[in-house]
């Protein structure tokens, strides 16, 4: 991993300089052990006199933000400014490395601050923070120096999107949001990552260079090292392209369900079962038609399902995830003492989704599966799911096996490329085939339609700006499935 302090080679360890000697014993064991504790002093000081240094080029805002708006914030130095902490970071490692060596060796003279404790319940606890030195300096010690590698990030050629979450205690969510933006600002990543009490949930896109040394410093971080594993990571093929822009924020949940976590809480979720266990069971439960005594239940949104699914499933016809838990209350009875099997796109609406459903007290067993649909594709490309996978970015969907189980919306040919409304200001998703938007079917109804010929002549509407369509009023909000 690559650190400001360089131990790969971006800066020797020979400019140390301990006043005390230190003696020295003949055994190599002993060398090593004492040489790897001399180079974590060493390490744990330059970042901070580093992070100090930044601290003194910053021109705070005019107004008081959180430590996620740092777009408001700049740098000053040699008569530059500097919008992004990538480049200030960049500047001083250039330009004033003599000054951060001298105030490393300072740091070391006076004995720093022991570095950040992490309790035995994995939870993560903030370093002190010393005086003149705000969370932001922080947030440095757990940004790689990418000087040696920095072609490498934004090449465009070859990328890739990462799927994560990880469900954990975390007392400080602005100080992880605001070190993850500076991360992926860093990285050239874009994406989407939700921050809260109660976890992180990302999808990233960059480089593979990028997103490889993305992988390693969330594993490195106190909060997460502990917790989360490579596995953990689910990689498809893509990139920066994927999406619009980079999101990061703190949230009440890491994946709005809309349910207080403290009330339901991911710590009493269904039992995780293995791609090859979920496998298992889902093979028994369609050779033995098994619908009386076992559901299968894709927790996912209709128009997820629609163009993807694991046969014999039931798939409830929601828009969104919020929707879920009065899902489950208006249907408790066709759950009632069955064994439940759950599957999502990356495990994590799982997560609490079978908590909500294990807190009512009506199923027998509920299972889900542990990376979701897309480590099943991973390990079972030919297995019972069957169609394409949908994905949150400018992707639509990922495949693993060529089955199109969906239909065109205006001639009912195959076809499963979704598209977004032609209309502005909508962001309804229109499934319609090449035939069809050659001859101007490009809405998502002829509602639509028509107020897109209205809206043709006004300024072009932003993405986020987008408003649901008028005809999903005519879709009960939360179906009632008919018991068997």
């Amino acid at each position: 991993m690559l650190f400001f302090d360089g131990t790969e080679g971006c800066t020797a360890f020979s400019d140390l300089d301990l006043s005390d000697p230190v003696r020295i014993s003949s055994h190599n064991t002993f060398k090593s052990e004492l040489e790897s504790r001399l180079r974590k002093t060493y390490r744990s000081a330059k970042k901070k006199a580093f992070a100090k240094l930044v601290k003194t080029k910053e021109v705070p805002p005019s107004s008081k933000t959180s430590p996620c708006t740092r777009d408001a914030i700049h740098w000053e130095c040699c008569k530059q400014q500097f919008d992004k902490l990538v480049s200030i970071h960049k500047h001083v490692s250039k330009v004033h490395a003599e000054e951060v060596l001298s105030q490393t060796a300072s740091i070391i003279h006076q004995s720093s601050t022991s570095k950040t404790q992490v309790a035995h319940s994995g939870t993560f606890a903030p370093p002190p923070i010393e005086d003149g030195v705000d969370s932001c300096d922080i947030i440095s010690d757990w940004l790689p120096d990418i000087n040696c590698i920095s072609n490498d990030l934004t090449a465009r050629d070859i990328g890739e999107v990462l799927l994560y979450y990880c469900y954990c205690d975390v007392l400080d969510p602005h100080q992880i949001c605001a070190w993850q933006k500076a991360l992926c600002q860093q990285l050239s990543l874009t994406g989407k990552v939700r921050i809260a009490k109660e976890g992180i949930n990302g999808t990233v896109g960059g480089s593979k260079a990028a997103t490889e040394l993305y992988i390693q410093i969330v594993l490195s971080h106190p909060q997460f090292r502990n917790l989360m594993s490579r596995e953990d990571f689910k990689r498809s093929e893509g990139g920066a392209h994927c999406f619009p822009d980079l999101r990061v924020g703190v949230f009440q949940e890491i994946v709005p369900m809309g349910v207080d976590p403290v009330k339901v809480s991911y710590k009493e979720a269904g039992i995780h079962l293995s791609p090859e266990e979920f496998h298992k069971k889902v093979e028994i439960y369609l050779k033995e038609n098994d619908e009386k005594s076992t559901i299968l239940l894709d927790c996912r949104n209709f128009y997820e399902s629609k163009i993807g699914q694991f046969g014999g499933c039931l798939a409830p016809d929601i828009r969104k995830f919020s929707y879920f838990p009065d899902y489950v209350d208006q249907n408790l009875k066709i759950f009632k003492d069955k064994k439940v099997l759950m599957y999502c796109t990356g495990g994590i609406r799982c997560e609490r989704g079978s908590a909500y459903l294990k807190s009512k007290k009506v199923c027998q067993e509920v299972y889900q599966l542990k990376g979701g649909i897309h480590k099943y594709m991973e390990l079972f490309p030919d297995g019972f799911f069957r169609g394409k996978l949908f994905v949150f970015d400018e992707r639509y969907a990922i495949a693993s096996n060529e089955d199109v189980i969906s239909e065109c919306k205006y001639c009912g040919a195959l076809w499963d490329g979704y598209r977004l409304c032609s209309t502005r200001q909508c962001c309804q998703l229109v499934l319609s085939c090449l035939e069809c938007r050659v001859k101007g079917h490009t809405a998502c109804c002829h509602l639509c339609q028509e107020k897109g010929k209205q809206l043709s002549s006004s300024p072009q509407g932003q993405w986020l700006n987008k408003k649901e369509c008028e005809c999903t009023d005519s879709r009960p909000r939360v179906p009632v499935e008919p018991l068997c």
